[in-house]
């Protein structure tokens, strides 16, 4: 069977594509089928998330390429730089994945969290886009979701 030990980033070749959620990004050891059906092991040293546009490399070097799936999120915007700040540490002080960018936040959708940064001002609306949220202090992004609410 085939395996891939090793993320790689930047320009490369490859055969196929894999289109994963966010969840089913963040992995270590599991079996896996390309969209185009090549079944692999997934072997690394330790967990991490797999972002969109990596690739894994094979043992007969070829490369499959991550694709992060579209999946419901909450895009979050505030009224100006300071306010979006303010936005994100409250999200992160909460310990959710987050994927920020410099005039928006993107989350998963979650009814508490949503609640609370509209009375703090947020406009929040759902989209469906590919989930890449920033790595943690420990490590790439994967949480446990809980709220402190």
């Amino acid at each position: 069977m085939l395996t891939a030990k090793k993320v790689v980033s930047g320009s490369f070749d490859h055969i196929d594509t894999i289109t994963l959620d966010k969840t089913a990004r963040h992995r270590r050891r599991i079996k896996l089928t390309s969209d185009n059906g090549i079944e692999f092991l997934l072997d690394l040293p330790k967990a991490r998330l797999l972002r969109h546009k990596e690739g894994l490399l094979l043992n007969d070097g070829t490369h499959i390429e991550i694709v992060a799936k579209a999946e419901k999120l909450l895009e979050i915007i505030g009224k100006d730089q300071k306010h979006l700040l303010t936005l994100v540490w409250q999200i992160g002080n909460r310990h959710l994945a987050a994927q920020i960018e410099g005039n928006r936040i993107l989350i998963r959708v979650d009814d508490v969290i949503r609640n609370m940064l509209e009375q703090l001002g947020a406009e929040v609306r759902e989209v469906e886009e590919p989930f890449n949220p920033e790595g943690g202090a420990y490590g790439d992004a994967h949480n446990v979701h809980h709220h402190h609410v």
